[in-house]
């Protein structure tokens, strides 16, 4: 079982190192006058004698096409787990004795139907109560438009993709529907780079002069949409507005959908339309508490809502399971906040009054500060491991002060590992990587034939970075990529998350003491003693790049 999904990097790898290693050979033995290499990280040198570059150049592109398609069926056979558990940071589950979870999206799945909800829900508020034209009924939820991690321009209304370097993708950028052209991107921002000051704050939130927002949540996809929509409505009908209140209106009004029990109400009234998995959850509490683990739930969802959820997922006695339970923690205040006392929740939903002194099992609490509960149950460190789907609400304050292993729960993850293991997805990445070797190396050739031949590769090349954006969504692509980079989600998870996973069922996969070992991904600084071994024609792989 792959560990990390590195492995499609080693995979990949390898199949670099051959077609390199097939690429310096028979560029050896072809011309011993040419000096540069399509893959060789030494410095390439210009030809010693004019040649048919033409030639030279197209025969290179063939010979690594056919070695690249060769390759393809060995890559095929290193195929990544959607269900494993995936490594940032080594840790053992035998030194892990508590184990913390958030409710919404980890321990309780939600159906399809769930954003259509929230949706329509907030639309309507935006009409009823904020006198927003009736006419943006008409706009539906279309849950292939957005993907968690992306930023939104408050003050411009766009909403776009922006990498781990703070550079926005070209091409993701979308004012209402409709993707804004890359030439007015780069005058608005003078470039594609986000500087620090505008970016979004430490939470994702777009505050004390930070004009961009990024939506961490997955509860956040109906609000990107229907911001989207109403700007799209605003375009189209020549209407001049205000795009901060928008994003105010629209933010304010998916709040009120859980505030005012609009969500919670439907999802208790139709639990099984609207919950899902609900038997992996009860397979992975019940797995931990038959070893003996402790376990406690802190949540932002209301008492009588998460009990309902629970009922239906594990059956009336699920507190029995738990040895602490926290509900409306308002996370992530509850990490920061020391000013803030539990309160005991009663049978039916009351809240009183007497002062805590310890937590008890089968007790609900409410509010509270991780001080006072550091205080109350002395667990500390790296015993306790905490899942949740947020990476900053959840997870960045218990890595950062205080030491506590956390587990990022991601469903994309799955999805987006069956799309790689595609034969399709694999031919066009394995030759876009080398495409790219290609062009980094050809380019030294600076006569007009060659300068042609190498426009047309970067063409193809812009094509195919095209082409494998839409492998995943087709306005803004992979989670974790922008074209060649991580994203600033992937980066922000690679921080706060010892281990990701699509789900807590993965859990199922291991055992209680399995111990994560992150891969050894090699560093930019590494990679070219591997190359320059290659660039000898011999066909050897480092064993490294193989596992």
């Amino acid at each position: 079982m792959a560990s990390t999904a590195t492995a499609r990097v080693f995979s990949l790898g390898a199949a670099m190192g051959r077609a390199a290693a097939a690429s310096c050979a028979a560029s050896s033995s072809s011309s011993s006058s040419l000096k540069a290499n399509p893959f060789c990280t030494l410095a390439p040198q210009q030809p010693s004698a004019p040649l048919d570059m033409k030639s030279y150049l197209w025969k290179r592109y063939n010979e690594a096409k056919k070695v690249t398609k060769d390759l393809v069926p060995s890559i095929m056979s290193n195929l990544l787990n959607p269900d494993a558990i995936f490594s940032n940071n080594e840790m053992s589950l035998s030194d892990v004795e508590i184990y913390g979870f958030d409710y919404d999206y980890t321990l309780v799945f939600y159906s399809k139907h769930l954003h259509t909800l929230i949706f329509n829900a907030a639309r309507d508020l935006l009409v009823n109560e904020h006198r927003y034209p009736a006419e943006i009924r008409k706009y539906d939820y279309d849950p292939n438009f957005a993907i968690r991690g992306l930023h939104y321009d408050v003050h411009r209304a766009l909403l776009m993709k922006i990498d781990a370097f703070h550079y926005i993708q070209l091409g993701t950028v979308y004012r209402g529907l409709n993707v804004v052209p890359d030439d007015e991107v780069i005058a608005m921002y003078d470039g594609s780079h986000v500087p620090l000051e505008q970016m979004s704050d430490f939470y994702g939130k777009s505050s004390q002069g930070n004009t961009m927002k990024q939506f961490m949540d997955i509860f956040s996809l109906p609000e990107m949409t229907l911001l989207s929509c109403v700007n799209e409505y605003f375009l189209k009908n020549n209407i001049d507005y205000e795009p901060v209140h928008l994003y105010k209106d629209v933010k304010d009004s998916i709040r009120d959908v859980h505030i005012k029990g609009i969500m919670y109400s439907a999802i208790e009234a139709d639990i099984e339309k609207y919950i899902c998995y609900a038997e992996q959850t009860r397979a992975v509490l019940a797995k931990l508490a038959e070893h003996g683990k402790k376990m406690f739930l802190i949540t932002n969802s209301p008492s009588s809502f998460v009990d309902r959820g629970m009922r239906f997922i594990v059956g009336k006695d699920w507190r029995d399971l738990f040895d602490v339970v926290i509900v409306q923690a308002d996370k992530p205040n509850f990490f920061n906040d020391k000013r803030r006392p539990f309160r005991k929740v009663n049978e039916r939903g009351v809240l009183l009054w007497d002062k805590i002194h310890e937590l008890q099992k089968g007790q609900i609490y409410k509010q509270g500060n991780l001080y006072e509960f550091l205080k109350l149950t002395g667990w500390r460190g790296s015993k306790v491991l905490y899942f949740g789907d947020h990476i900053y609400s959840d997870l960045a304050d218990l890595t950062l002060k205080h030491g506590w292993r956390t587990g990022a729960i991601i469903p994309e993850l799955r999805t987006e590992i069956k799309i790689m293991n595609t034969e399709r997805y694999i031919q066009t990445m394995t030759w876009l990587q080398t495409l790219t070797g290609l062009l980094e190396h050809m380019q030294v050739h600076k006569d007009p034939d060659s300068q042609l031949i190498l426009q047309e590769w970067k063409k193809e090349r812009k094509e195919m970075r095209e082409l494998t954006r839409n492998f995943f969504n087709s306005q803004f692509g992979s989670l974790f990529r922008t074209d060649q980079n991580p994203t600033y989600f992937l980066r922000r998870l690679s921080r706060f998350a010892d281990v990701y996973m699509a789900s807590l069922s993965c859990l199922l996969n291991y055992d209680h003491d399995y111990t994560f070992y992150p891969r050894r991904t090699p560093l930019q600084h590494e990679l070219p003693t591997w190359s320059d071994q290659l660039c000898t024609g011999n066909n050897l792989v480092p064993q490294m790049l193989v596992r």
